[in-house]
């Protein structure tokens, strides 16, 4: 009688968390929408004006067999300029989001954010290096990646001098690091020429898109792509680390091995993001919070919905920084004034739950 009671019980719960789920699947998808209308519009704003028809004429012409023809200037400022801006802010906001959710996942703390291990603060000092020994856009891009990749490496790797490693002296080991290479770039920035190094490297840690072009794309798109998939194939992974190492262990999970792909993953596609517009600040830790009040706590459709969510929000901030003025706003300004306050009413909200 008692075993009939709990199998009923577990259907019906079984049953409302599907309902939950697909409800959840619902939302993700209408999400969507706003963010393809936010894609649309954002050709048609600019220095130069360009009409909706004029954009629909061109996409139409570009990509399906017309016999449609377009001016070389609407060509150049459509494919060569916007359209490049365009992808890589939705890109970059997709992948500090899902990296940010993914580290809170993994860390069971609301409060990280994909530069918590180093990442952001060492690709920014391999970006200030570039720019001192004169190299080119592509080696910026470059030794930026190298030097996140380094940073998380000697995080790694401290971390596993201590007994005990946890995810707690990870995170310790992180703080260290990041204080290391910010220190690196405070010295960068003290050596620099005044009138030419110092400011590109100032302009270029606020984090900018104005000068990506297709090759950017080329170059650090594919990483951050396969980062993405490799951490949508694994959230409903995430799910169970979340629920703490034993209970993971007790489920047949291999968990050392689970929170390396994450990490790797994580610090790929925020080193390449870094690489593609400098550093970005908050969206990795606002926007999870954001997807996480609209659709749940469950990964499964956490990350897809924090993918789209960060693409909007980060297009949106483009949009705003290109246009609000006559001069160009630095993303990084922009994303500290709105993402500060937003955070700490969401912790306001919050501290209930948090405490």
């Amino acid at each position: 009688m008692i075993k009939t009671i709990k199998l009923k019980i577990t259907d019906v719960l079984g049953n409302i968390s599907n309902k939950f789920t697909a409800h959840n699947i619902s939302v993700t998808i209408l999400l969507i929408i706003p963010l393809v209308l936010l894609f649309l519009f954002s050709f048609l704003i600019g220095r130069y004006p360009v009409s909706p028809l004029d954009v629909i004429t061109a996409l139409y012409a570009k990509f399906l067999p017309a016999n449609y023809s377009i001016s070389p200037s609407l060509d150049t400022i459509i494919f060569q300029i916007r359209l490049p801006r365009i992808i890589a802010a939705m890109m970059v906001g997709a992948a500090l989001s899902v990296a940010g959710a993914s580290f809170q996942g993994l860390f069971r703390n609301p409060l990280v954010a994909p530069d918590k291990l180093g990442v952001t603060a060492g690709a920014g000092f391999g970006a200030a290096l570039a720019i001192l020994l004169s190299l080119g856009g592509l080696m910026i891009q470059i030794s930026a990646f190298i030097g996140g990749l380094v940073a998380v490496t000697l995080t790694y790797l401290f971390s596993k001098t201590f007994k005990g490693t946890s995810m707690l002296t990870l995170v310790l080991c992180g703080i260290a690091v990041e204080s290391f290479f910010a220190a690196l770039i405070a010295l960068s920035k003290y050596v620099a020429d005044p009138f030419q190094q110092l400011p590109t490297i100032v302009f270029w840690l606020m984090g900018s898109l104005a000068a990506v072009t297709n090759q950017d794309l080329l170059l650090m798109g594919p990483p951050i792509i396969i980062g993405i998939i490799i951490l949508l194939l694994i959230r409903w992974r995430i799910n169970v680390l979340s629920m703490g190492e034993e209970e993971a262990q007790s489920m047949g999970v291999n968990i050392k091995s689970l929170q390396a792909i994450i990490i790797v993953s994580c610090t790929v596609i925020t080193a390449s993001a870094v690489g593609i517009c400098g550093i970005i600040g908050w969206i990795g830790l606002v926007i999870p919070h954001v997807a996480r009040m609209i659709v749940g706590p469950d990964h499964k459709v956490l990350l897809p919905a924090s993918i789209i969510l960060g693409a909007f929000f980060l297009l949106l901030i483009d949009d705003v920084s290109r246009t609000m003025i006559s001069v160009e706003i630095p993303l990084g300004i922009l994303t500290a004034i709105i993402g500060a306050p937003f955070f700490l009413y969401l912790l306001s909200k919050s501290k209930e739950v948090w405490a």
